[in-house]
């Protein structure tokens, strides 16, 4: 893995327990707040994932995004859905997206366009997620595209693909094809019910998946009941009763009491045998994100190429 990707696949593969964080590019033509808070988790996190037109709506272009958090001295990872574009665009961003600055991918189907501002938008999915991850493994590894042309430089991502742990019923098989398709890196569904995590965990490392690829546990801060609800009713999420009590109890503390849950999360799942690292997404709070990192130990971050 050292000859692929960058920082993050250094510190993969030296077996450091990784952080990445996330940054949704504006609905704008500057990139100036990309470039603002990805230099607010410089030094926090280890990558940064660039959000490519989340819940179906149009953002600045993740591809640029990823310039900007390179400039704001991050490593960016190019979140990149199949549902907006064929395979002649999917190629010429992985290029691009490369040549900017991204040296980290996560494949992705992209939320359902119903959900977005743009219903009647036509979704595209000219590749599946598995082929798209395909396509990336022939770049990287063959050096040609699709159609058998040859590359110059052709990029090297850390490739990723995602995983819905605590989904019901959960087919282990779906993360084995990403996997078999060229997955390097898993980064999952936010994940606070860690009893539920260990019970996967044992069930995907008895089947070899730890030693395929790192896996990457995804985690939002808690800081209110009502955020508490809203991430409980998201696909796959489960909310532990227990932080429900803890939230409504502390009242107008209640984003301590959040945090002090999230602390103990973040506890929890470094002690999972397999687990590599942490997503950690601020959602609008990167405050936050930097407070956890620094009071469950992990500040400041190893070094790595």
């Amino acid at each position: 893995m050292s000859s692929t990707g960058g920082r993050l696949a250094a510190l993969l593969d030296a077996g450091e327990f990784v952080l990445t964080g996330e940054v949704v590019p504006p609905r704008s033509g500057s990139g100036a707040a990309v470039r603002d808070a990805a230099r607010g988790l410089v030094g926090y996190v280890d990558a940064i994932n660039i959000t490519d037109n989340p819940t179906a709506s149009p953002y600045l272009s993740a591809v640029a995004g990823t310039r900007f958090a390179h400039e704001a001295g991050a490593e960016p990872t190019l979140q990149l859905v199949c549902r907006d574009r064929n395979r002649l665009a999917i190629t010429a961003d992985l290029l691009g997206s490369w040549a900017l600055g991204a040296r980290n991918l996560l494949v992705l189907g992209g939320d359902p366009m119903s959900v977005g501002d743009h219903p009647d938008a036509e979704a595209v999915f000219d590749l599946s997620p598995n082929e798209v991850v395909t396509l990336a493994r022939t770049i990287r590894d063959e050096g040609t595209t699709s159609a058998g042309a040859v590359i110059a430089d052709p990029p090297r991502f850390l490739i990723g693909v995602a995983d819905v742990p605590l989904a019901e019923p959960y087919d282990p098989t779906k993360l084995e094809a990403k996997l078999d398709a060229g997955g390097d890196v898993v980064w999952t569904q936010i994940a606070y019910d860690t009893d539920r995590l260990g019970e996967w965990a044992d069930v995907v490392r008895a089947r070899g998946v730890f030693e395929r690829a790192r896996v990457l546990v995804g985690l939002v801060p808690l800081r209110s009941l009502k955020n508490a609800r809203f991430m409980d009713g998201l696909f796959g999420v489960h909310v532990p009763p227990a932080a429900f009590d803890l939230l409504e109890s502390a009242g107008t503390d209640a984003e301590r009491a959040g945090l002090e849950f999230t602390l103990s999360v973040v506890e929890r799942i470094r002690a999972i045998d397999g687990i590599a690292g942490i997503h950690l997404m601020g959602v609008g709070r990167d405050d936050l994100v930097r407070t956890i990192v620094e009071e469950a130990g992990l500040f400041p971050r190893p070094t790595g190429s």
